[in-house]
Formats: structure tokens, C-alpha cells, sequence
């Protein structure tokens, strides 16, 4: 049984109900035993009910219907325990996280409660006292945490998404643990409300998924502004939304600034993710990793460990004997942060963000190993902080620059070696509110780098699962260029001055009839839409341009010439230039060259 967005979506038209995949899914989860997986699980009967529900509902209006998932066991969901994966800390909240009402209005169905590192506190998923969660393709390696039993869950075809937390890589590290994607969100655009805080002002609720397409449907109906939580922000454009158009330019570390710990196989995986992004068009550039390295060491010798102690302070202080041995020493040692430390950390915090911002000068997104390797549960056990900090190397500075991410799988180590058939990912990086756009790159990236290989572990074929589909990076508009904007035209600078990028090129619908205007300099053509004329399209560039800086570059145009709507090929519209049909009377008609560039091909040399 497929789990994945697009075959749920194909099997629920097709005539197959939800509760019938519900009742698959607890069959599975029957034969197997509850832990480590699972904290807590909705009775069955509860949720074969709300499957029943929905069965009265138009499909149409519910993005997630009839779709499994499942949520850390930090994250409140009304009638199940909230353990934080601590049973002394447990309570029975009287209504459900900000987000669980908002997938379940969606059409989602909630299956039950994972397993995690106890308070979100580790990247590892053995810090519990309900048992270490493994990795899908080897029991004898760490599933990652601290979101460990959220990403087993959906890796393994439990259910179709879960949610996790993430303060300094918790959703992200399980991911490439488990050959699933992660969305780390810009912080504050998914309600924490409902979510025992780890560090709250860095915290994220994260996603897991098969697909970033099913990372983008769930991201979609969750976010929104809430107003209980205090972190929660409202969207605003992107301020590097280049993630979808061409060419992007990905940033690496210089190579002597990458750590694999050893892991050569690692090391050969990430080298093949770089050059698949170059095979996609991408830009390749190298960028001064230090400034991350060193605000990831902050994370943890500093002040934010102390941010821990307050979110649990009233019960730590009662019931530290009941807190896992690492974690209580963790948070113990947050007593040795005084008020000026706190100042000191964060005045060193704003020094580094200069020297990383210089990177954005140059590069789009960053592309990094999310681990640098993996490790067994035995070596973490047996070195549970040094493992435990290796495995935060590109991890731990995300929140701390207030950056979006997204893991995607990155292909498994070669049998035969060491971590034989274990899987590697990378993550890509860019400033906030880039969200949507770093998951059109992350799928196009993901089916580069593993065409041929499956989804999680579940057997599905990458290539049977939907893409994201081409679009807009957020926060702009897409603007269809047909003369003297077009690339290496003389007017072309008004579109990149402005920070615009080329997404395509495209051609219009058959209605559509082109002209050589008469004395405009430099030489303008004018666009004119005719519904009953039957053509052959024409070739135009698709742009995207920064929704705050679409007024004043409409302001530049002169008549005849405006903006208004154009219908492409296919029937998909965008913003673009037309012209006012008096503009066209003693004007030339080379609507049969097809387009601008073949017209200036034949005009005589200069």
C-alpha cells in the first residue's frame, strides 16, 4: 500500500475509502510492537470514526484528505498523554497543538504519537526511556533525534507525514538518517502553540515526508499566523527567492572546511550531489563556511543550553532523578550561564551574522552534508555528547541565523565498505521566507541526484511520485518579456537591476499576433491578443520579479506598450506586455517569424 500524496490522492478517486486505509495501517502497526516507535497510539476505532467522517466530504475542498500522520511526542494532540518522551513530565492535554486542528481541518487523520530524545534535547534518538529508535535500513544504527520515532514512522509507510521538532537539527538529521525529506521552516510560519518548548525562541515545528511535494501540500494547509503563539510570523517575500530559477547559484564550503569524521563514503556521496546540481544548471560557488562553524559552536557552549533549564525549570527542580542521565547533565549545566553571559553570547551571535551574510553576496542557497556521518548505537552510547555534537557540524547554526532548510536523500553508501547500504543527505539552505522556493529546488535536486532510487524505505519508486510542479519562487511575479527585455536585449537591464532571474522560455497560445512597431527606440515589438486567430504561439522569456519591485518597474513603460495578463501555451497565465491596438496601424506584422529574435535576425547589418 502507497502512502505517498499523489497515490493516496489516485486510490481515494478511484473509489477506495480512507478507512480502508486506515485499517491497513493498523494492521501493520499491530504486527509489529509499539516501541520504539510509538509513545501513544489513537485507538483505532477513533480513527476508523473520523475516516468514516470524512466519507461524506467532497474530496475537492480538503488538500489532506484521508492522509495518515503522526506528531512528536512534544506536540499536544486532545486525548493522548504529552510525555515529551519523559513519563513523570507527562500531562493529558484538553485540546489539541494549533497545528494538529489545522491538518485535521485539512482532512488529515492523526494515527498516534512518536518517540523522540527526551525533551528534544539530542540528534541521536537514544536518549529515551521507551527504547532507541534505529535507522530503516540497519537496526544497528541511530535513527537521529531528536524527532527519531516521527521520521521511522513515515520512512517506513506508517503513515504519510509527521511532524517534528527542530532547534538545532532534530528535523533534519533524522531525515537523512531515513531517506525522507525534511522542511526545517523559516522560524514562527508553523504555530508552536500546543508544543513543549526546547529553546523557545529558536524552535521550529518541522516536517517529514517522502516527497517535498508532500512536504509542500502539508506545509500549505499548517501554516498561517497564530496569535497564541508569541513566535509566530506573519510570511513575507522571499528575500533570496531564486531557489527555482535558472541558473541558481548553489554555495559549497571550501573543501578544506568540510568534516565527514572519517566517513569516506560520505565524503565520495556528497561530491555526486554536487555535481548532479551542476547538471541541472546549477552554479557552483565556494563560500568561507567558518562563520556557520563558529556560530554552531555557540549553540551549545553557550547561553541557549540555559534556555532549556527555563522552559523546564519548575520541573526539573522537582524531578531531576527522573530525567535520562545525559539530558539531566545537559541541562544541569545551564546554572553556569549568568545574565551577561547571555548579553556576551548574543553580542558574539550579531558579529558572526556579518561574516555569514557575506555568502549571500554570492550564492542563492547553500548545499551542505546534513551529517557528516553516522554512527551505531553502541558508539553513541558510549560517547553520547562528542557523537552527539559531530553530528550537529552543519546542523546547529540554522535557527541561530533565522534560515529555512530543507534535507533531501542524497543516495547510499556503497555495499562492501563500512556503513555499507546506509543512506546520505544533503540539505539546502537560504534565507527566511524562502520556504516554498527551497522546496521547488530540493525536489528538482532530489530526482537529479536519485532518480532510480526509492522513497524512505517503502519500496515506491522516486520516479512514480509526484514533482512539484514549475512555478514562481515565492514572493514574486512572473512576467513574460517578448522584445527588448528579453536576454542580452538593450532594455533587459530594467528586468535585472530589480533582481529579476529568467524561470523559461515559453511561447504564447495560438491567439496571439506580433508586430514591428514603428519609431520607438530602441526597437519594440507590440503583443496583441486576437481569440479567434489560430497561430503558432509566440517565443517569449518568463521572468520572475520581486512582488516589491513590480510597481516601479511598471512605471517605466511607455505607451503603447502595458502590462496585462498573457496566456501560454497550455493555458497557463502570466503578467506580460501588450499593446494598445492603435499602436499597431502602419506597424509591421511578423507575427509569422514566431518572435523577436527571428525578426532582428533578418534585419540588415548595421
Amino acid at each position: 500500500m502507497r502512502l505517498d500524496m499523489s497515490a493516496l490522492h489516485s486510490a481515494y478517486a478511484s473509489g477506495v475509502k480512507p478507512a480502508e486505509t486506515l485499517s491497513a495501517i493498523y494492521d501493520r502497526i499491530e504486527s509489529q510492537p509499539l516501541r520504539p516507535v510509538w509513545i501513544s497510539l489513537v485507538p483505532r476505532q477513533v480513527a476508523l470514526a473520523r475516516a468514516e467522517c470524512l466519507a461524506s466530504t467532497e474530496r475537492a475542498k480538503l488538500p489532506l484528505y484521508g492522509v495518515p500522520f503522526a506528531v512528536k511526542d512534544n506536540i499536544d494532540a486532545a486525548g493522548l498523554e504529552t510525555t515529551a518522551a519523559c513519563p513523570a513530565y507527562a500531562y493529558r492535554p484538553e485540546k489539541n497543538a494549533t497545528l494538529v486542528d489545522r491538518l485535521e481541518a485539512a482532512g488529515a487523520i492523526l494515527i498516534g504519537k512518536t518517540n523522540m530524545d527526551q525533551f528534544a534535547t539530542g540528534l541521536v534518538g537514544v536518549r529515551s526511556p521507551y527504547g532507541p529508535c534505529s535507522s530503516v535500513f540497519d537496526p544497528r544504527y541511530i535513527s537521529g533525534g531528536s524527532s527519531s520515532g516521527s521520521a521511522v514512522a513515515v520512512a517506513s509507510g506508517l503513515v504519510t507525514f509527521s511532524l517534528g521538532t527542530d532547534t538545532a537539527g532534530s528535523g533534519r538529521v533524522p531525515a537523512a538518517f531515513n531517506n525522507i525529506v525534511g522542511l526545517k521552516p523559516t522560524r514562527g510560519l508553523l504555530s508552536a502553540a500546543g508544543v513543549v518548548p526546547a529553546c523557545r525562541s529558536l524552535d521550529c515545528v518541522s516536517i517529514f515526508a517522502l516527497t517535498c511535494e508532500d512536504a509542500r501540500l502539508v506545509n500549505a494547509a499548517a501554516r498561517g499566523f497564530d496569535a497564541a503563539d508569541p513566535y509566530s510570523r506573519i510570511s513575507e517575500p522571499a528575500s533570496a527567492p531564486w531557489l527555482s530559477a535558472h541558473p541558481v547559484r548553489i554555495g559549497v564550503p571550501k573543501a578544506g572546511q568540510l568534516e565527514f569524521f572519517g566517513d569516506a563514503a560520505a565524503q565520495a556521496l556528497f561530491a555526486e550531489s554536487i555535481h548532479a546540481a551542476e547538471s541541472t544548471g546549477a552554479q557552483i560557488i565556494e563560500f568561507d563556511y567558518e562563520p556557520y562553524k563558529a556560530v554552531a559552536d555557540l549553540l551549545y557552549s553557550g547561553p541557549w543550553v540555559a534556555e532549556r533549564l527555563a522552559a523546564l525549570r519548575e520541573f526539573f527542580d522537582a524531578h531531576a532523578d527522573d530525567v535520562h542521565p545525559v539530558v539531566r547533565a545537559i541541562i544541569t549545566g545551564a546554572g553556569k550561564y549568568s545574565a551577561v553571559d547571555s548579553f556576551l553570547a548574543q553580542y558574539k551571535l550579531e558579529e558572526l551574522r556579518r561574516g555569514a551574510n557575506e555568502a549571500w553576496r554570492s550564492v542563492d542557497v547553500l548545499l551542505l552534508p546534513t551529517v557528516g556521518t553516522i554512527y551505531t548505537i553502541d558508539e553513541v552510547n558510549a560517547d553520547p555528547v562528542r557523537l552527539n555534537t559531530n553530528l550537529g557540524f552543519y546542523t546547529n547554526f540554522v535557527n541561530l541565523l533565522d534560515l529555512a532548510a530543507v534535507p533531501i536523500p542524497a543516495g547510499f553508501r556503497p555495499n562492501g565498505g563500512t556503513k555499507a547500504g546506509l543512506p546520505f543527505g544533503v540539505t539546502l539552505i537560504a534565507p527566511a521566507f524562502s520556504d516554498e522556493a527551497l522546496l521547488s529546488l530540493g525536489d528538482r535536486l532530489h530526482r537529479a541526484i536519485c532518480p532510480h532510487k526509492q522513497a524512505g524505505a517503502t519500496g515506491t519508486p522516486l520516479a512514480e511520485t509526484a514533482p512539484i510542479a514549475a512555478s514562481a519562487p515565492s514572493g514574486c511575479i512572473e512576467l513574460a518579456v517578448v522584445g527588448a527585455h528579453l536576454s542580452g536585449q538593450p532594455l533587459n537591464h530594467q528586468l535585472t537591476e530589480r533582481g529579476a532571474r529568467l524561470i523559461e522560455t515559453a511561447r504564447t497560445s495560438a491567439a496571439y499576433r506580433l508586430y514591428a512597431l514603428s519609431e520607438t527606440k530602441p526597437l519594440k515589438p507590440g503583443l496583441i491578443r486576437e481569440p479567434a486567430f489560430a497561430g503558432s504561439g509566440i517565443e517569449v522569456e518568463v521572468w520572475a520579479m520581486p512582488v516589491n519591485r513590480f510597481g516601479d518597474f511598471v512605471a517605466l513603460i511607455p505607451p503603447p506598450l502595458g502590462i496585462g495578463s498573457v496566456e501560454l501555451a497550455g493555458g497557463r497565465t502570466v503578467k506580460g506586455f501588450l499593446c494598445e491596438p492603435y499602436a499597431i496601424q502602419g506597424a509591421t506584422e511578423i507575427t509569422h517569424l514566431g518572435g523577436w529574435r527571428n525578426y532582428l535576425a533578418k534585419l540588415p547589418a548595421k
